[in-house]
Formats: structure tokens, sequence, C-alpha cells
């Protein structure tokens, strides 16, 4: 006699992740990228497909495993998946999710690109590290125009190739990036990989990298220090001439997260190099990838704040306790509405972050300097805070591998990490209003859109226009004062769309700068029908 599956909250299959999400349908259109519905609707449908939801799991389930020596004792220094990564990965590329807004570039591209790829974060997340590594690779490798000739045809191509075969012999190509050295994590000023320049003007590296990001892919923009100082150099998986270059993975990290991709470390032995950028200016180069992997930290953060969210309102209108569904408990709707609440916020600013990236206008690029950084903080910050939260709206059922809020719990610290860790990014921060005057009058303008809305946010934008009007902030109070930056935006930007419980509650218990830290303990008090009703409209 089988068990009874009496009270257990029924499979969440085959429902339409952009259907169901009216505040991501609403900032796709507020955003500049209403022409994307059809296509996004076609894509959340087929993304929660009983199959891709399986070749999550498995992917996840079979970790990579390196293959460093073939039968014969060659170094072939390979790296073996599960075939349902790379099934994950031909989804990915043929919805252009690597390089779509550069290969087909029209108002909004970014915009809907990020819409796709919040979805796709709610599936799986470790298919993202070469994902947005090779988005943000090709703003780097515009400054070699020669480079760029060769390979963006490549990289464009909708295709993912995982064939192990140097870059000419391929269709479709990943990139990676190589910055991190074991003495100096994000110090990589003190990187000590050198690269010699040789007669035919290609570079020479010998060194590690202690954090080799995806060392599958067909290159890497790697940090390495040459005679004129800290470079940035093209390194491929091949030489010109065919053979495997020069770059010897040790081992394969065990990570506490993003499983399903492989993270190494690896010895550069005369591996061949091709200079990007100028000598000395490697920072900046390799900066032009990590502002667009920090913009997708932001979004894929997001994404699977949204789906732990999901989970959790799925279970709660399932699930009885104590004689009523627990959707219908005044104590866990509170928790429920501050958990969209919070997922609301972090998918509005996603997108309009994604905008700054769609616009060549200076004040975009200024927003985009500022609040790049600011909401990389901030969101992934809150990430894992909201992911254990809703792993506690299913109780046990969440703190099993069965599920997927284990895997999103996992997940969750590495966009706060990678790409710089918390304080990075608030000195960024700093640093930005610092070196451009011209920062603070871009966005206060911004937030005065949404003045007159809410007198809470009139008081905290106020508060936040005096500070940054005023003396220069102290170092030792920049998460604070980071804080406050992005809560403002996310609230204007709510404020600003047709869901006004959802702002005003979020003024409420965001803005009012009286804890409520943890969820569900807010001291403001606000109607939870509206919020909870089009949450999650399936």
């Amino acid at each position: 006699m089988g068990n009874s599956a009496h009270n257990q909250t029924p499979p969440l299959v085959d429902y339409n992740l952009f259907a169901t999400d009216s505040a991501l349908a609403q900032a796709l259109d507020r955003e500049g990228a209403a022409w994307a519905v059809a296509e996004l609707t076609l894509a959340g449908a087929e993304l929660t497909s009983a199959a891709n939801l399986d070749r999550a799991r498995l992917a996840n389930a079979y970790p990579p495993v390196l293959r460093a020596f073939d039968a014969r004792g060659e170094r072939v220094d390979r790296v073996e998946f599960h075939p349902a990564w790379h099934e994950l990965l031909e989804g990915i590329t043929a919805r252009g999710l690597h390089t779509g807004p550069w290969a087909h570039p029209r108002p909004g591209a970014h915009v809907a690109r990020a819409a796709d790829y919040f979805m796709q974060a709610q599936l799986e997340s470790g298919t993202l590290c070469p994902t947005t590594m090779t988005y943000g690779a090709v703003a780097a490798i515009a400054n070699d125009a020669e480079l760029a000739l060769e390979i963006c045809p490549k990289l464009y191509a909708p295709v993912h190739d995982s064939r192990d075969l140097p870059i000419q012999d391929k269709r479709g190509l990943m990139i990676g990036m190589g910055m991190t050295e074991r003495q100096g994590g994000s110090d990589v000023r003190s990187n000590t990989t050198r690269a010699a320049r040789q007669p035919d003007g290609s570079y020479r590296l010998d060194g590690a990298k202690w954090f080799y990001s995806a060392p599958q892919c067909d290159a890497h923009l790697v940090l390495a220090q040459t005679e004129g100082g800290l470079s940035c150099l093209f390194v491929p998986r091949f030489a010109p001439d065919g053979s495997k270059n020069g770059v010897r993975i040790q081992r394969l990290k065990d990570k506490v997260g993003n499983r399903s991709n492989a993270s190494s470390e690896v010895e550069f032995v005369a591996a061949y190099g091709r200079l990007l950028g100028e000598e000395g200016r490697g920072v900046p180069t390799i900066l032009e990838m990590g502002t667009y992997t920090r913009l997708d930290c932001v979004i894929g953060t997001a994404g699977m704040m949204r789906q732990a969210v999901v989970q959790a309102l799925h279970h709660a209108r399932h699930r009885m306790v104590f004689g009523r569904r627990l959707a219908d408990q005044p104590l866990m709707r509170s928790v429920l509405a501050d958990l969209v609440l919070e997922s609301e916020a972090a998918t509005c600013l996603a997108l309009r972050l994604a905008r700054a990236f769609d616009s060549g206008h200076e004040r975009e690029r200024m927003l985009r300097r500022v609040m790049t950084s600011a909401a990389k903080f901030f969101i992934c910050k809150r990430g894992p805070q909201l992911a254990a939260e809703a792993m506690e709206v299913l109780g046990g059922n969440g703190y099993v591998e069965e599920g997927v809020l284990g895997r999103i719990y996992r997940e969750m610290p590495v966009n706060s990490i990678w790409e710089g860790s918390g304080n990075i990014m608030c000195l960024d921060v700093l640093r930005a209003f610092s070196k451009s005057p011209e920062a603070v009058p871009v966005l206060l303008p911004e937030l005065d859109r949404a003045r007159g809305l809410n007198a809470r946010y009139d008081a905290a934008v106020s508060r936040l226009a005096a500070r940054l009007q005023g003396e220069a902030v102290q170092e030792s109070t920049a998460r604070t004062l980071v804080c406050d930056l992005v809560l403002a935006m996310q609230a204007a930007l709510l404020l600003r769309s047709s869901r006004g419980g959802v702002a005003e509650a979020f003024c409420e218990s965001r803005l009012a700068g009286d804890g409520g830290e943890v969820f569900g303990a807010q001291r403001a008090q606000f109607e939870t029908a509206e919020i909870l009703g089009a949450a999650f409209a399936r």
C-alpha cells in the first residue's frame, strides 16, 4: 500500500514564468521593450516544462568532472558535463542570452534580454556564468577591432558548440575570465602572473589563477603583469597553430553552490595570449566586461528571488495547517506579502538598470555607473535572506534536495561574492560620486519623478539628497548610504507602477527606518490582499 499524498503540495510545473508575473510585464513595458512580449511569453512557457525542470536537476546532481589527461597520458585539460548542461545552454544561446543585444541591436534590446535572463535564472543559474561572461566580453573585445572582426560572428551565433576545438573550427563561442589570484583576491593589482611580449606581438603567460571561471570556454580575458603594468589579455584554449594552449587546469573548485558550473584553478605555462587594449590598462579594459556581468548579478538574483517567492506562494495556497490554508493565515500572509514586496522591487530595479545599458545618453551612462554597483550590493545581499525565508515557508519540504529552494539558497551568495563583494561595490559607489560631480545631479531628478506620490518617500528622498549634496560620505558608512540609495530608487519605480498597494506598502515598510529587517516583522501595517492577489497570477 503506497503512501498517501494527502495535504502535499502538487508539483509546480508547466506554468508560464512571464504571463504569471505582472511586475515583470509592467517593468518590461515601462523600460521600453514591450515589443518582446510574444517571444518572452513563449520562453516563459517552455522553461517550466517537465523536461527543462529535469535538466536543471540533472545538471546540478551530476556536476562537471575534470579530465586532465587522456588514456595515453597526454594533457587534454578537458571538463566533462552531464548532457543536461549542454541542453540548457542550447536553449540559452538559441534565445541569444549570451550576445543577443550585440548581434541584433535595437531600442530595448538589453531590457528584453534582462527579462529573459531573469526567467532563465528561475530555472537554473550555473549555466548563466559562461552566458554572462560572454555577454560582457563583447564590450571588452570591442577595444580590438581586428579581434572583434575575427571572433564576433561566432560569438553572435545562436549556437552552443560544446566541442573542444580551436576557435577557427567552432560554430559558436563562449568567453570566460581569469582575474583572481591566491594572494590578492579582489586586489587584482597585486597579481603576479606575468605576460612577456614576443617578437611577433603576441604574449606568453606564466603564473596561476586561483579562480578561473568556466575553464571549458573557448577563450578567457585574463589579467597579467606586462612591462607596461597590469594588462588584459585574450587567452584562447588553443594556440593559433591548433595545439592546446599552455593553460593547465589544476583542479575544479568544490563550491557551496553553482554546482552545475565549473570553476577552476589553473597554471599558465608559456600560454599564448593576445593583448586587449593598452598595456597597463588591464583593469579598465576588463571592467568593460565586469560592468555587464555585475548587471547580470542583479538580474540573476532578482530572478531567483522571484522563483523563491513563487515556490512559497504555491505551497501556501495548497498546504492546510490547523484547519486552514497557510495562505489564509494572517501572520503567513504578512510574511508572504513582505517577500513579494522585496521581489517586485528587485525586478523593477533590475530592468530599469538594463535600460541604462540600452541608452548611449550620458545621463544613462552615469546612472548605470552608480546604480550597477549599488544594486549589486543591495539586491545580492537581500537574496540569501529572502531564499531562507521562502524555504521556511515550505518547512521540511523546502530543506530537501528534491525541491528547488535548496539549490536557490546555495546559489544566492555567489552573485554577492563574484565580480566584487559587498564592500568593493560600496567603495565603487563612493568612487563614482567623488570622481564624477555630475552623478548627484543625474540621480536626484530620477528620484524626483516620484515626488508627491507618497509622504514617507518624499521625506526619505529629502534626507538622501541632503546627504549626497553635503560633505563627502565617510567610508565607514558607505553601506548605509548605498542601502538608502537603492531603497529610494526601488520605491520611486514602484510608485510609478500601476500597483499602488505594493508601492505604498514598500514605502511604509522600507523607508521608515524603524527596523523590519526580518521578513514579516515590519511595524507598518498594510493590506495584503492586493499585494498577494496579483503576485502570482496562475
